[in-house]
């Protein structure tokens, strides 16, 4: 069984206002944040994405609606100001149908997360006349826990058509948070940390994982029923079951007709001190068409279980590393930096090196710049790509690590040019 989303802090959702969601996998719970200053987001296996809450100079907060791309491979991504004030947070928007059908509803403020797997969208964010069919074991509705760094979504299995650009994802099993159609949450799943069930504590509307496996759980959940994964609800009793991987939860790249075997995102560079808004790209495919080649970048495959890479760092060899745009900063362990709270916030920028290897062999050097938190905080920008927080024996290169950057994310047994992923190239 691989792990819950990567193991870095997906983004699924977000921490209370005032938290912070840094790094982490498993079922780690995220350190608290100063009450001071935003909170840091981020994604991961068994994660969420943490997310930033306002600070007293931001911008208004306004709704993430993105235009739908005219390219049937590119999906247009933002990142802006959101209702909740959260800072680097990738969002685009997805239309959900009822399959087979041409009843659809475009739901916008969904976050764009390479650190977990699968559609998640709050139920109150679907119209009624969306009616999506249940996943049913036998006479029992399916639900499902998942797990973040941060919290946890807890939902109704159905499924979609998932729309996007040019593509569907026909008869996708996506998760619908805080369904009616189940009773409340599972006792071992309410244990797990903060409840995201609302568009406050998620900090939008939904996430979009389209990290490198096809299921978010995988063959382990298909033979043994596991705690804060899938449930058979009856009435109100929710127990631990199995469920075939072809139901799970799936990450909708992987059921497109074609460029179906992993993502390229692409932001473009930004100032030191930030930018409001940036837009982007993430194309669908690699080595498919013309607009998603590999060219020179370089592939770094990953666990075949995990998704991870190794980061060579300050000495340390990091094997828990990940590159999540789920994470709203670049969350690592560092003795030597000033902090505000979890986040770094040295006087004067600093410059770091670091080394992102896999086990082929193949590595690639990254320099990196921290600024200081508050002052970056203090511009009211949303979008950095110097920002940086703590983390404890892992290395989660976030969304900072995105601008001015191509990266492919490969999705685990799907042949690319470069042979079958998992993998990530930049």
């Amino acid at each position: 069984m691989k792990p819950r989303a990567l193991l870095a802090i997906p983004a699924l959702a977000l921490c209370a206002l005032l938290h912070a969601c840094g790094g982490g996998g498993g079922s780690s719970s995220a350190p608290s944040g100063s009450s001071a200053a935003p909170a840091p987001q981020a994604s991961a296996p068994e994660t969420a994405s943490a997310a930033t809450p306002a600070s007293s100079t931001a911008a208004p907060a306004t709704t993430a609606t993105v235009p739908q791309s005219t390219t049937p491979n590119v999906q247009t991504i933002i990142v802006a100001s959101t209702p909740t004030n959260t800072r680097n947070m990738l969002q685009t928007s997805v239309t959900i149908c009822v399959p087979g059908t041409s009843t659809c509803q475009t739901i916008d403020n969904i976050q764009v997360d390479t650190g977990s797997h699968g559609l998640r969208v709050l139920a109150s964010a679907l119209d009624p006349s969306i009616a999506l069919p249940l996943v049913a074991s036998g006479n029992a509705i399916v639900a499902e826990c998942a797990v973040f760094g941060s919290g946890y979504t807890w939902g109704a299995v159905r499924q979609a058509d998932v729309r996007l650009a040019g593509q569907v994802a026909g008869s996708t099993s996506v998760q619908l948070i805080a369904d009616s159609a189940v009773p409340n949450t599972a006792d071992d799943c309410s244990q797990s940390g903060l409840p995201m069930l609302s568009a406050s504590s998620l900090r939008g509307n939904g996430i979009l994982g389209v990290g490198p496996f096809t299921a978010d759980c995988g063959a382990g959940c298909a033979v043994s029923a596991m705690p804060r994964w899938y449930y058979s609800c009856i009435s109100s009793n929710c127990v631990a079951s199995t469920l075939p991987v072809a139901q799970q939860v799936t990450n909708p790249v992987a059921n497109f007709a074609s460029d179906n075997n992993g993502v390229l995102i692409e932001l473009p560079d930004i100032p030191d001190s930030g930018a409001a808004t940036v837009t982007g790209t993430m194309t669908f495919g690699i080595g498919s068409q013309s607009n998603n080649l590999l060219g020179s970048a370089t592939v770094l495959k990953s666990s075949s279980l995990t998704g991870y890479v190794t980061t060579d760092f300050g000495g340390n060899q990091y094997g828990s590393s990940f590159i999540d745009s789920g994470s709203n900063g670049v969350f690592f362990p560092s003795t030597t930096l000033a902090r505000c709270g979890v986040w770094y916030c040295p006087s004067t920028p600093q410059t770091i090196a670091a080394t992102i290897r896999s086990s082929s062999g193949a590595q690639s050097a990254v320099n990196f710049t921290i600024a200081q938190s508050t002052a970056l905080f203090g511009t009211g920008n949303f979008a950095f790509d110097n920002l940086a927080g703590t983390a404890s024996g892992f290395f989660d290169w976030g969304l900072p690590f995105f601008y001015g950057r191509r990266i492919f994310t490969a999705l685990a047994g799907r042949p690319t040019p470069a042979g079958p992923g998992p993998y990530y190239a930049f």
